[in-house]
């Protein structure tokens, strides 16, 4: 009997690996069809903006804060997530968060003013935030394959999310703009009900997570790199997401298109793109170097006409996959924080940018031109490229996860 190399997979590791990461528990695919929902109401209402503004009298930048209210809630309320769910445990927290965005989301299709509007997709944002980040926990904690092909799956179900949700906002937009609403509400309650039924009782944590866990895990410099980092990037993302549909002059079909292609673009970065890279140049590199191509991007959709800012847009999508799941992968494995409390502080950070960058493009692109918004996410994605720069050395560990990934997908041959 050949004895196991150091770092190579244990024989259970490496049957759930022959497994591949699409067989999986059922309670695994009824969580990721649900953060697939949850995921689509980020992009659903971006081909409905110009109807939204035109419908309620409103201006881009006062429509923007529906993405505004909706991640600066989500952001807050992660500091929360880890507490509620420590004591009421996984399956409880992911069903509050999806009743609380059906309930929000029905409430917000039914609006008459755009304050009531950006009110209510706070509300749908609390829901989010507890489903959100529970769900990557449930999956991780469930799925088979380890947390690596966990990450990967979690983010397929977000770059799926995003792409459906422009198509769903499109179609049924352009019937109404309150339709895109009641849509996700009746499929947040489909999610609902497969969880209710197919995911079991979580087991419980080994303590209990306290309100200001999440804030002390962003003591680690690992993790706060990882954080901030995101914060920027996020900014130039949300720049992207929720202001280009007003200067693509385009119907809610044209929007949804574009951004359909855009979301492809996003899940193949994310499932494929990034774990290749990852294994090749490492995980830190794939930040530079999805950076970089963002900066291209923008400036792309600055300097360009309609058809470069629809190819700008489309391609934006690959640097936004590349790092959305880089940036995951070391807010879960850069620090020793238990993975809830990671994702907690992490995501707080992070979300923060989202909250910023839709208000913020919409005040510029108003009062000034349309290309600075692109001009400032250009900045900010220059400024993260330059905080790990100056702060490399607190995210040493992820070389060394990137070794493990790489010795346990081509083993050292056992000696004879």
């Amino acid at each position: 009997m050949h004895p196991t190399p150091p770092g190579a997979p244990s024989a259970p590791e490496q049957a759930a690996r022959r497994g591949g990461i699409l067989r999986q528990p059922l309670a695994v695919w009824a969580t990721a069809f649900a953060a697939v929902v949850a995921f689509m109401g980020i992009g659903l209402v971006d081909p409905i903006l110009p109807a939204i503004a035109e419908g309620l009298d409103a201006t881009p930048s006062q429509v923007s804060l529906l993405f505004t209210s909706y991640f600066l809630i989500t952001a807050v309320a992660m500091l929360v997530t880890g507490w509620v769910s420590s004591r009421i445990g996984g399956r409880r927290t992911l069903l509050a968060g999806l009743a609380l965005v059906v309930v929000f989301a029905s409430l917000a299709g039914a609006s008459d003013t755009v304050g009531q509007l950006i009110g209510f997709r706070a509300g749908w944002g609390l829901g989010n935030a507890l489903f959100v980040a529970t769900a990557l926990a449930v999956i991780v904690g469930a799925a088979s394959g380890g947390a690596e092909s966990a990450i990967i799956l979690y983010e397929a179900a977000l770059g799926l999310g995003i792409s459906m949700g422009p198509l769903l906002g499109a179609l049924l937009g352009d019937m109404s703009w309150r339709y895109p609403f009641f849509g996700t509400a009746a499929l947040m309650a489909a999610g609902f009900l497969l969880i209710a039924a197919l995911l079991g009782p979580t087991p419980p944590p080994q303590r209990r997570t306290g309100l200001t866990d999440p804030i002390r895990a962003l003591a680690h410099g690992g993790l706060a790199t990882a954080a901030f980092t995101a914060l920027f990037y996020n900014y130039a993302f949300f720049t992207v997401l929720a202001f280009t549909p007003f200067v693509l002059g385009m119907d809610a079909h044209g929007i949804g298109l574009v951004f359909f292609g855009w979301g492809v673009m996003v899940a193949l970065a994310s499932v494929f793109g990034a774990p290749f890279l990852q294994r090749r140049i490492g995980t830190v590199r794939v930040m530079h170097l999805a950076l970089g191509l963002l900066v291209l991007c923008q400036l792309g959709l600055a300097l360009t006409g309609r058809t470069g800012i629809i190819i700008s847009t489309i391609l934006s999508g690959i640097p936004i996959g590349l790092n959305n799941t880089a940036f995951t992968e070391a807010a879960m494995e850069v620090s020793d924080a238990p993975r809830p409390v990671a994702s907690a502080g992490y995501n707080f950070v992070r979300w923060l940018g989202g909250a910023i960058a839709p208000y913020a493009a919409g005040r510029l692109g108003e009062e000034i031109n349309a290309d600075l918004p692109y001009y400032v996410g250009v900045v900010s994605c220059l400024i993260a490229v330059l905080i790990l720069v100056l702060r490399r050395r607190h995210l040493s560990g992820l070389e060394r996860v990137d070794n493990d990934h790489a010795v346990q997908e081509n083993p050292l041959p056992s000696r004879t």
